[in-house]
């Protein structure tokens, strides 16, 4: 045989090869309860082969994050918050030594004594000192006047975010070798790396040596290339890192293990003998899921997914016995019906209303773009001929400081802001005859009485806008009305 043919035989082994693995990420909650992750994900009954041809993506540790940036929800200031309105001041330093702190209790709660711990400790000392130093002659350089730190900002915050993924990745794989298992760190961050990378680049260079039948990858959920993913997608690049493994290395399957279950409704909400188990869905209603903040998964990734016709499985950590929900396109509904109720209770009415907005166009330009600099999310949006009204989920600050800008560029317009709460109910296919009807009789036989009502023409959600004291009420009596009280077989693909 050629040396052209052994090749071509070679890749097509490889190639078969990988499609039989798994590209799974482990969420930050679940990582750092770390008996569970070993017993029901990363080993469990598994021994010799079954061991590998898997790669796993993790989050950084539950509360990390939010140390070095900012909290997801309240907006405390973490270490960036701090390191961007400083100046000069240290408060971000001692922000950035209370992380070190954290990062290294979590390794002597994993780790306890040992070598291990040593070693686990050794890491993120040197990691947090390097991203210091380099802060430190950040503001140096910025203090002469000629570099401005807003131009910079951005890659700061990469940079810190990047932290957390290297630490509970070099754990996790750490952790599995003291067990005997071939695990390797697969360091995405490109630390020390002076160039910057595509991302489809920076996923090869570090996969391309990789025998996925022999060694499990513990991959980091950041990667530094030049997408900046903290900057395009926020807290959801660890999804968008997943996808893209996946992708690039044709994996048979993506699998997100949570901290529950995919279900009709939230069941310390509803009832757990009332809600029930998603086990089939496709994308479009993951997107919407997305959009409410329940995170099946990050658009961005399901787009990726998607494209390359890679499904998508979401497991309860907890429960590594049950299939979980499987999404994917050609997941077709047996017959119309809702398969989930689900809400954010916290978000933002801001009305934006101006008499002589009739027939001029830039307003809805302007309001977007100041929510696009303050990163405040838009979750659904409604107008007429003068106002626009934007349901946001973000801190007050932030929205406050949407208003500030607004006011300032539009002094005539009548700007004002309250908290409501927004309830989706959500199907592959809503077209049922009377269901919009059915679910505003029921809210107003359970007495509530909308804010506002979305029913769009694609047919996959219906959105009510109520009072935040009517949040809970909400979310059963639409739960009940629209799945509870519908016979089993209009569910059956969901059930």
């Amino acid at each position: 045989m050629t040396a052209k043919g052994k090749s071509s035989t070679k890749s097509v082994q490889q190639d078969t090869q990988q499609r039989r693995h798994t590209v799974e990420k482990l969420g930050g909650t679940s990582i750092r309860q770390t008996d569970a992750m070993l017993n029901n994900v990363l080993i469990g009954n598994r021994t010799g082969e079954d061991l590998y041809n898997r790669i796993f993506v993790v989050s950084a540790y539950a509360g990390i994050t939010d140390a070095l940036l900012e909290h997801k929800k309240t907006g405390e200031s973490g270490v960036y918050a701090l390191y961007a309105d400083s100046g000069s001041d240290w408060a971000w330093g001692d922000s950035l030594g209370a992380a070190r702190t954290l990062m290294l209790d979590i390794n002597e709660e994993i780790f306890g004594n040992g070598a291990a711990r040593r070693t686990a400790d050794a890491f993120v000392k040197e990691r947090v000192d390097g991203v210091r130093d380099s802060l430190i002659d950040l503001q140096r350089l910025c203090a002469s006047g000629h570099f401005r730190l807003q131009d910079h900002l951005d890659t700061v915050r990469e940079m810190l975010a990047s932290l957390g993924e290297a630490h509970s990745a070099h754990n996790t794989a750490l952790l599995l070798r003291e067990k005997g298992i071939a695990a390797r760190f697969a360091d995405l961050t490109g630390w020390r790396v002076q160039d910057l990378p595509s991302f489809d680049a920076a996923i090869d260079d570090v996969f391309d040596t990789i025998d996925l039948s022999r060694e499990l990858p513990i991959a980091t959920g950041y990667c530094r290339c030049d997408a900046e993913l903290v900057k395009s997608y926020d807290r959801g690049y660890t999804e968008v890192t997943m996808s893209r493994i996946a992708v690039r290395t044709k994996a048979a399957e993506a699998i997100i293990h949570k901290e529950f279950h995919l279900s009709s409704a939230d069941p310390k909400l509803v009832g757990e003998d009332k809600v029930r188990p998603i086990r089939e869905t496709n994308y479009d209603v993951a997107d919407q899921l997305s959009n409410i903040g329940m995170e099946a998964i990050h658009p961005s990734a399901a787009k990726g997914l998607r494209q390359n016709g890679i499904p998508l499985r979401v497991k309860n950590t907890f429960e590594p016995d049950q299939p979980g929900a499987l999404i994917q396109d050609s997941q077709e509904p047996a017959e119309p019906g809702v398969e989930i109720v689900a809400g954010l209770k916290t978000v933002y009415a801001f009305e934006f209303y101006e008499p002589d907005m009739v027939g001029v166009k830039g307003y809805d330009a302007a309001i977007l773009n100041s929510l696009k600099r303050h990163r405040v999310y838009i979750v659904a949006k409604s107008s007429n001929a003068n106002t626009i009204t934007h349901f946001l989920q973000g801190s007050p600050k932030l929205v406050r400081r949407v208003e500030r800008d607004l006011a300032a560029e539009f002094p005539t317009a009548r700007i004002t802001s309250r908290t409501v709460s927004v309830i989706t109910a959500i199907g592959r296919d809503l077209r049922v005859p009377g269901l919009a009807a059915r679910a505003l009789m029921a809210l107003s036989d359970a007495g509530v009485e909308p804010l506002g009502f979305n029913d769009l023409m694609r047919k996959v959600d219906l959105q009510v806008i109520v009072d935040q004291a009517d949040y809970d009420t909400t979310i059963r009596t639409l739960h009940a009305a629209l799945v509870e009280q519908v016979e089993k077989p209009a569910m059956s693909s969901a059930a």
